[in-house]
């Protein structure tokens, strides 16, 4: 695969064979195996891209640790947090979009993730003590960084098990060549439509031109004061709630941590923009731009061909685990394992609209049943 595409990186990792206690050099037991094509995960508009992939023993924390290490999902965390305190409560507070309970991991700004963190910490110190041992690079938007571009639970990779369904349960061999084959057809598809897009007119993608027209239509009630001579620094305040923002159009920030999270102008850098007519295009990030969408896909894999055109390999022979053999004929049978993520938020007993008792609803209501019968006597 890294003769017919060189941009691809293949990593193993191997464990000795010995034939009864004798060491055999030449071969090698496979343990785990990672391949990836271009070092990107999502275009500009929004499509998964597949070109990491991994064979590993098990879903276990090792076995993630072995490509992944460097951000937490925000969910896991709920969940390590609901199994220590028991508390499904206080989940909101950690993770969970509410009305009044915002997010912390969510805070896009460092004062948001305070006034959260604060509050958690009211509850009880233990709970942010726990919190502390994390850092907060690895699961806050307001200290990521931007390297996360808004992703905060691993869900992006979770979406790639439906398209892969059928190909899990192959043979090794066959579930490379089914990611590879599957891979230069989504390249293909995309690049063609990128291709269309342009040929319309359109400068930026389809989802961020909707989200910067969302933007630019709710910029219409804000007031701006500038603040500097070029026009870079302001200071906006939305009506009629009368809050205020600091934008900051050299530094690509503004109060709200929309500007820098998604590198596309906010509602107040519209409102900026319109007031000292300036062109907000220049505040997109390239990323979004079709050309952009279009290079994502400027890789063309080329056919695999008979294996015996191949250039000879020079290396250890791998043979599978004996350890991890099916045990059985036919397909296998697929499990999944409930977790603390998987439990219900805690609701309000049902209340009876009949009777106002709770525990049950109209149509079971004793009540009506009485009525019922009275009626028909």
């Amino acid at each position: 695969m890294c003769h017919k595409e060189p941009s691809a990186v293949v990593h193993f990792e191997a464990m000795p064979a010995y034939q009864g206690d004798d060491l055999v050099t030449d071969i090698r037991v496979l343990h785990r195996v990672f391949w990836s094509y271009y070092p990107l995960s999502q275009d500009g508009n929004n499509n998964i891209i597949p070109i990491a992939f991994a064979i590993v023993e098990g879903e276990t924390s090792d076995a993630w640790h072995f490509f992944l290490s460097n951000l937490l999902c925000i969910r896991h965390i709920e969940s390590n947090f609901l199994r220590k305190f028991k508390a499904p409560y206080l989940q909101k507070l950690v993770v969970n979009i509410d009305i009044s309970l915002y997010p912390e991991g969510y805070s896009r700004t460092v004062r948001e993730y305070e006034v959260r963190y604060q509050r958690l910490r009211e509850r009880d110190k233990a709970y942010t003590d726990w919190l502390n041992r994390i850092p907060r690079e690895q699961y806050a938007l307001a200290f990521d960084g931007g390297y996360r571009w808004g992703h905060m639970t691993t869900n992006l990779v979770e979406c790639i098990n439906s398209v892969l369904k059928g190909a899990c349960n192959l043979p090794v061999t066959a579930l490379v060549k089914a990611t590879f084959y599957r891979l230069n057809e989504l390249f293909t598809r995309k690049r063609a439509e990128a291709e269309a897009r342009i040929n319309a007119g359109h400068v930026f993608s389809d989802v961020v031109t909707s989200k910067l027209h969302a933007n630019q239509l709710a910029s219409g009630n804000i007031q701006v004061s500038c603040f500097d001579r070029q026009n870079e620094v302001f200071e906006v305040r939305e009506m009629p709630s009368g809050l205020e923002f600091a934008v900051d159009l050299r530094g690509l920030r503004c109060d709200c941590g929309e500007f820098q999270v998604d590198r596309i102008p906010c509602r107040h850098v519209f409102a900026c923009c319109a007031n000292q007519r300036l062109d907000w295009q220049v505040y997109v990030h390239d990323v979004y731009k079709m050309d952009q969408v279009r290079r994502v896909y400027r890789a063309r894999f080329r056919p695999l061909g008979n294996p015996t055109t191949w250039p000879a390999y020079n290396g250890p022979r791998f043979i599978p685990n004996p350890f991890l053999r099916r045990v059985g004929k036919g397909r296998p049978k697929m499990t999944r394992f409930l977790n603390e993520m998987d439990t219900r938020m805690l609701r309000r007993p049902r209340r009876c609209t009949l009777c106002g008792a709770e525990g049950h609803s109209r149509s079971r209501c004793r009540r009506q049943g009485g009525a019922n019968a009275n009626r028909d006597h």
